[in-house]
């Protein structure tokens, strides 16, 4: 088989990504680099970092992105963009016109042998009363009727704004002690409760990079894909063993 890429965290749009264009071009040299390689590819969330889409408009920019993405969906490559708190709004538009997969949730999906869980991750462990209570609004269809209505004029730039807000006042992801760590507690309990185990479970939202074997489980991976702010890493499954990379130019 080819090689299956795993990526997530580039918060494309981003006002505190300068020069922004920079930052699109370097994803796009990446997507090229695996044209011939790629049998399938998983954007795990956060891709962009601000996304509605209305019944006739979308908005502006990510053409060089996109047109990628296109590029790689005709040459054969399977695409499935699982949504984040970042692009949660991501409905038909480029599923249509790219004839990419998008997932609202969790994948589980099996790769030569091997069982991958997939999720962004920002609704997994313990969450804070407020993140809740935003994430069901964001996701109530009612709201986002209500929402739709207001012009992207107003939108666009406040959504943008409050991204920025959030990354500098925000809490930094930091792993002290991966044992402990939330996305390591959630796989084990994970594979302790269900019959169908899972060998690897890929994560991004955290802007960290993590690859790590549980003590209780050796032989299961549990991997936080980092971000296209300063990591630039991604990951790879030949068929045989799965890795964290930095993409070098």
């Amino acid at each position: 088989m080819k090689n299956v890429y795993f990526i997530s965290d580039l918060h494309l749009g981003a006002k505190y990504l300068v020069p922004p264009l920079d930052y699109e071009r370097r994803v796009v040299r990446f997507l090229d680099s695996i044209k011939d390689k790629a049998e399938k590819l998983y954007l795990l969330g956060d891709i962009l970092d601000y996304w509605f889409e209305y019944k006739t408009v979308v908005p502006r920019g990510y053409v060089r992105f996109f047109g990628a993405l296109a590029s790689l969906a005709d040459s054969g490559v399977e695409i499935t963009w699982i949504v984040g708190n970042h692009d949660i709004w991501l409905f038909d538009y480029l599923k249509n016109e790219i004839g990419m997969n998008v997932v609202d949730g969790e994948v589980i999906t099996e790769l030569s042998g091997k069982t991958f869980y997939l999720a962004h991750g920002d609704a997994l462990g313990s969450l804070k009363r407020g993140f809740k209570f935003i994430r069901a609004v964001f996701r109530n269809h009612f709201c986002q009727r209500l929402y739709s209505i207001i012009p992207p004029n107003w939108t666009i730039p406040f959504a943008h704004a409050w991204s920025s807000h959030s990354r500098e006042n925000g809490f930094k992801y930091v792993v002290k002690n991966a044992e402990k760590d939330k996305f390591v507690q959630f796989a084990c309990q994970y594979n302790a409760t269900h019959s169908k185990k899972i060998d690897y479970f890929l994560f991004g939202h955290r802007h960290v990079v993590l690859d790590y074997h549980p003590v209780s489980m050796p032989d299961v991976t549990v991997a936080i894909l980092g971000d296209w702010i300063s990591h630039f890493t991604y990951g790879i499954f030949d068929g045989n063993n799965f890795e964290i990379r930095k993409f070098e130019e």
